[in-house]
């Protein structure tokens, strides 16, 4: 075309016509790009993002939302631009190959782009499937844009140079150490990434504690590099991706799917309110249907064992006894199996524990039917206030160290 050009210009009487040809051939080129680029960006672009605003699907905003299409439409007019040149200056020496380089530059660019696009849709649209929960799929597009992105520079460095792709990975082999020194943080998440979902350790909205790096709280972020917690004073703490691999921590998915959260607390009893049942409180504790069966049938063991032993009961030291705080563990073993709101299939256990300077540990052992926070906190202290209240009922008293108000009262009784 450019020599057409030309011929008609020398008819004309013209000089230059070589110059003048090529820059009428580079004027229609630019003229058709910048026609193509108001249709393409003022006309068929916003209609689309009006049609997809009334849409009531994801979908349709999620492609615009991830920019596929201007990006789309920019490879587009790189096409057109690398036909342009083909067609209209392929007998030109001097320039084309300069705008071939720079239309295959352009195309390779928004070519990438349209990957990164396409991955940014295909993780908004799998947000909230199964698959999203299961796998760190933002660590793994992360990932693969970072590979992507590597290949694209190595392809553009050859074009511009000339060289094969081949020669110029081949080349990097001996950069390898400084690679992996410059990429180090991506690569450990991404081997930390594939170890964490191939052995399902942490999955999106997983409630996640490690003390060392302060955080406890729920997954919200999985990415290359970093894992990012939601605490539950709303703090967010950012932890590296293969500090989870490298350290340990504590991952309570097990406790929200089994449907049962642990109770594990202990009432220190004062070991000097602890005695043996006498008449009058047998009597006032038959009165507890959780404790008749119970006082009952062991009455009638404990009296058939001291009835062959045929010593002398008076004594405290013959003969077996109920005490107070066995009974009272009866009860509380009883009183929790009927609680509406503790997990029967799940371990249920009133216990001693070795006593100490604080009195006698006896444990509550027990999973509530919930996980919910707030509700296991409101069962847990229900069930201890129950407790507290009793405790007086069977004799018995909390442990608990002298305050400032009892060193008063012993002085006040002191000086009188």
């Amino acid at each position: 075309m450019q020599h057409l050009i030309a011929n008609r210009l020398a008819e004309a009487g013209l000089s230059y016509t070589h110059i003048m040809a090529l820059g009428i051939v580079i004027a229609i080129i630019f003229a058709i790009s910048l026609i193509t680029h108001a249709i393409l960006h003022r006309a068929i672009l916003p209609l689309l993002r009006r049609y997809t605003e009334k849409s009531s699907r994801q979908w349709p905003r999620a492609l615009i939302n991830s920019r596929l299409f201007s990006r789309s439409v920019w490879l587009m007019q790189g096409v057109l631009f690398k036909l342009q040149t083909e067609l209209f200056l392929h007998d030109s020496s001097q320039i084309y190959p300069a705008l071939l380089i720079f239309a295959q530059l352009w195309m390779m660019i928004f070519a990438l782009l349209m990957l990164f696009s396409l991955l940014d849709l295909l993780q908004q649209l799998s947000a909230n499937s199964m698959l999203a929960q299961q796998l760190p799929l933002r660590g793994i597009i992360q990932s693969v844009k970072l590979i992507a992105a590597i290949l694209m520079v190595i392809m553009i460095i050859s074009l511009l140079l000339g060289k094969s792709p081949g020669v110029l990975i081949t080349g990097l082999g001996a950069m390898t150490a400084v690679l992996m020194l410059v990429f180090k943080d991506p690569i450990l998440g991404l081997v930390a990434g594939i170890q964490l979902a191939a052995n399902n350790m942490l999955k999106m909205n997983d409630w996640l504690e490690m003390p060392k790096y302060g955080a406890d709280g729920a997954v919200i972020d999985i990415s290359l590099t970093t894992v990012k917690v939601r605490n539950w004073d709303n703090t967010i703490v950012t932890i590296p991706a293969y500090a989870l691999i490298s350290d340990s921590f504590k991952n309570w998915r097990g406790m929200s799917e089994s449907g049962g959260r642990r109770i594990k607390r202990s009432i220190n009893i004062d070991t000097t309110s602890i005695t043996f049942l006498d008449d009058a409180m047998m009597q006032q504790l038959k009165s507890a249907h959780l404790l008749t069966p119970y006082l009952n049938s062991k009455s009638e063991e404990v009296a058939a064992w001291n009835a062959q032993l045929g010593c002398d009961l008076d004594s405290p030291l013959n003969g077996r006894r109920l005490t107070n705080v066995g009974t009272f563990r009866v009860w509380l073993q009883s009183w929790l199996e009927q609680h509406p709101r503790i997990h029967k299939e799940m371990t249920l256990m009133v216990r001693q524990l070795a006593p100490g300077e604080n009195g006698l540990p006896v444990e509550v052992y027990v999973f509530t039917n919930t996980t919910v926070w707030a509700e296991y906190e409101n069962i847990q202290a229900d069930i201890f206030d129950h407790i507290y209240a009793v405790l007086p009922t069977f004799g018995l008293r909390v442990h608990q160290s002298p305050t400032g108000n009892d060193m008063r009262q012993i002085g006040v009784r002191t000086r009188h």
